[in-house]
């Protein structure tokens, strides 16, 4: 059977939560079993016009600083054509983004389609997959509990879960920081049971159960791996420690907390409210959007936000709001991956590219970078709805990148 594989940001972007046999999801009239090559992706799409302009007033998280006002126009006109030559680039078909910058306004963005077949543009507005963004807010939980001494990061998988492997001596703090050994559960076992279904609604249980007594990738803390996995399992952490489903304890410790109001953790697609994008693979003309199963995710990857909370998301992850300055401050200690995405270094849960701290997503036909700089409390905001770009290249990564440049020259002259 050809490998079936979840992969989560890889090189340039982070190629998170495809889940491919060899490939990635097919395409939602070609069936589940229509599988495209990656490699072999051709990327065709028309983009249509774009919108520019100020974001709206919103509330910060308490204690970041509010962002009031638009950025001057030259500025502006720069982080556009930033944005345009990324999506002309990658052929993506629609795109968004948000910068926000305190003491000097914010700027969003709207490119392309939201839906090729019926030419439905993009807004600022609309609700799209964080992917593994998700991962940020399942560690941040799982640091909340240590700050409120219900368990510690050094404390083993073991005392939580039975039946991984080597589960005596996998910390938390190593699956946080992707360094665990630990197997990722998409193998045979999954396979067969998604194969016979691809619309089935996965539990958390379920996900964890095609880990245990899987053969490690190498010893705890050898290797940096990033897997989906090892997120799931502290999913299951939560979930033990606080005597409460997943999604519970994130309304009540983050998304109410923060008023993001917009931010859901969803596993039943059906359950995702518009206005929101359909998803592209760079499949060959006609492109047709990607079925989408959120539940294959969990923890690691079945929330989905938009433009503006996911700005409130970006100040209170990167400053540490929710969480002790001792606690902000452990988690920042990290090192680059050996496999995964191409953070400058993966601490705890949370990625860092030069000083600016967040997360990428990628995955059936969307990309996310979330980031924002501590030191400038400057924040950036990308979603597109393409993923699988040939190279592993990372649309919204790539975006950000250039987003950051921009402003790094501004603070510079």
């Amino acid at each position: 059977m050809a490998q079936f594989a979840v992969s989560e940001e890889f090189s340039t972007g982070q190629l998170p939560m495809q889940v491919s046999r060899s490939t990635h999801i097919p395409a939602r009239r070609r069936g589940w079993r229509a599988l495209a090559a990656s490699a072999a992706f051709v990327v065709v799409a028309a983009v249509a016009g774009c919108t520019s302009q100020p974001a709206a007033e919103t509330a910060s998280p308490s204690g970041s600083p509010s962002v009031e006002g638009a950025l001057p126009a030259a500025l502006q006109a720069e982080l556009q054509a930033a944005v345009d030559e990324t999506v002309m680039q990658y052929d993506v078909p629609g795109a968004v983004a948000g910068v926000w910058i305190p003491g000097e306004g914010s700027w969003t963005t709207a490119v392309g389609l939201a839906d090729i077949e019926n030419g439905t543009p993009t807004t600022t507005d609309m609700s799209w997959p964080l992917r593994s963004v998700t991962k940020s807010y399942t560690v941040t939980l799982l640091l909340q509990l240590v700050d409120e001494g219900k368990l510690s990061l050094d404390d083993p998988i073991s005392e939580y879960v039975d039946g991984v492997t080597n589960g005596d001596q996998i910390t938390l703090r190593q699956l946080a920081g992707m360094s665990s050994g630990n197997a990722d559960y998409i193998n045979d076992d999954f396979i067969e049971v998604f194969s016979a279904d691809p619309t089935r609604i996965f539990t958390l249980d379920e996900l964890n159960s095609f880990v245990l007594g899987k053969p490690a990738q190498f010893e705890p803390g050898a290797e940096h791996v990033y897997t989906n996995a090892n997120t799931n399992l502290l999913g299951a952490v939560v979930e033990k420690v606080t005597g409460q489903p997943f999604a519970e304890v994130l309304n009540e410790r983050i998304l109410a907390p923060l008023g993001l109001t917009d931010t859901k953790y969803i596993l039943d697609v059906t359950t995702w409210t518009q206005p929101h994008t359909l998803g592209y693979g760079p499949n060959a003309d006609p492109r047709e959007p990607m079925d989408q199963n959120f539940s294959i995710f969990g923890p690691a990857g079945s929330m989905v936000s938009t433009l503006d909370d996911s700005h409130l998301w970006a100040q209170a992850l990167a400053s540490g709001e929710l969480l002790q300055t001792s606690t902000q401050a452990e988690r920042e200690q990290g090192a680059p991956l050996d496999s995964g995405p191409p953070y400058d270094q993966y601490a705890l849960g949370i990625g860092e590219t030069n000083g600016w701290w967040g997360h990428n997503g990628e995955g059936l036909g969307y990309t996310a970078a979330v980031f924002s700089n501590p030191q400038t409390g400057a924040s950036i905001v990308v979603f597109t709805n393409e993923s699988n770009v040939a190279d592993k290249a990372h649309p919204a990564d790539q975006t950000f990148r250039r987003l950051a440049e921009i402003l790094e020259k501004g603070t510079t002259k």
